[in-house]
């Protein structure tokens, strides 16, 4: 299995984070920021976040309640909370204006963050976002309304509820120690009831409230997509591009909503060709498909710690 470690620590509002940061950054390159989704953790960017620090300063971060970062009772992981996160973060850093890569849910906190608290960007990648409702499959909707039930499964039951249902977001299948890695953080002690206690606060609320204000953002927006993502259709993506202005599209063959498993090396060269343009020069203009066929080299999917 990859190895990655979040060797660096930052107590916010909702509990210890952990981060990393890849690559020196070139000079002329802003750094970049990517946000994970759920039930995710930063892990799923290793290999792109290696391949944009070839150039690029990365900042990668598990959320609060998520990955190797904190999980407790009470704590609030809601979307809300989690662009409060951001926002701390990005204090923290020092990270003036970077580019910001987010998926899944990430795409909602990146959202809230720029639109709701005035956090600035340079650019937006949008991968495969929570962002237009509705959102949040039948089963996704069950587990939330009843996790005091589904909390109180044996850990074995448990772990395959899990497996499967991180298993459906990848179109080809996740290979089985990447599969363990995104499963194990939630069959702990302290994991188990922070899997259904994410799903519980994640309230559609929380995308209506910004919805309305897709107009108003006014800086290089790519959007790109998984076409055979079955956990929220390619449609949303098209959409999500026509209420942004100026937003680019990109749909990428072969992948499901986990984009960065299926096809890491298109991922990996679109968004460097998006962060590489020009700002001004159509970065945020235009559509494409691009395959997702291609082989993982260049994607830097070998061990080693993250930051």
């Amino acid at each position: 299995m990859t190895q990655w470690l979040l060797d660096r620590t930052f107590r916010s509002s909702a509990g210890e984070v952990r981060w990393a940061v890849l690559g020196e950054g070139d000079a002329d390159a802003p750094p970049v920021v990517l946000l994970h989704g759920t039930p995710f953790s930063s892990y799923v960017w290793r290999g792109v976040a290696r391949t944009l620090a070839e150039r690029h300063r990365v900042f990668v971060w598990d959320m609060p309640g998520y990955g190797a970062s904190e999980k407790y009772e009470g704590q609030d992981v809601s979307l809300a909370a989690q662009a409060v996160v951001f926002g701390e973060l990005l204090a923290h850093w020092g990270a003036a204006q970077p580019a910001v890569v987010a998926h899944d849910f990430g795409g909602c906190v990146a959202l809230r963050a720029h639109l709701l608290h005035g956090a600035r960007y340079e650019r937006l990648a949008l991968v495969d976002p929570v962002a237009l409702a509705p959102w949040g499959s039948p089963t996704y909707r069950l587990l939330g309304a009843h996790s005091d039930v589904f909390g109180q499964l044996p850990p074995a039951l448990h772990r395959a509820l899990v497996g499967e249902y991180v298993s459906s977001a990848s179109h080809p299948g996740l290979d089985p120690a990447v599969l363990a890695a995104l499963v194990d953080p939630w069959c702990t002690e302290e994991g188990q009831p922070a899997f259904y206690r994410q799903i519980e606060q994640n309230d559609q609320r929380f995308t209506e409230e910004i919805e309305g204000r897709y107009g108003e953002i006014a800086l290089p927006t790519l959007v790109c997509w998984g076409v055979q993502d079955s956990w929220i259709p390619v449609a949303k993506g098209r959409e999500l591009a026509a209420r942004i202005p100026g937003a680019r599209l990109r749909l990428i063959e072969g992948a499901g909503h986990l984009v960065q498993e299926d096809a890491p090396a298109a991922l990996a060269g679109a968004l460097g060709e998006f962060l590489r343009a020009r700002v001004g020069s159509g970065a945020g203009t235009g559509s494409g498909t691009c395959s997702g066929t291609e082989s993982g080299s260049g994607t830097g999917t070998g061990g080693g710690r993250a930051g």
